[in-house]
């Protein structure tokens, strides 16, 4: 089933872990900052932005 262009967002605990996952499935980083708290990454048609939960 091809499904096409696909963005989720997620609230993730540590970013840099998420980071190092999505990069094991053939994502890379297509926007935003570790600086700046939340990346947008891409695989083909498929984007993935993380942002840290908020730990108030």
């Amino acid at each position: 089933m091809k499904l096409g262009a696909f963005s989720l967002s997620l609230s993730v605990k540590d970013l840099q872990v998420s980071k190092n996952f999505y990069e094991n499935l053939d994502f890379a980083v297509f926007a935003g900052l570790m600086e700046n708290n939340y990346l947008i990454m891409k695989n083909r048609d498929t984007l993935c932005k993380s942002y840290p939960k908020n730990t108030r």
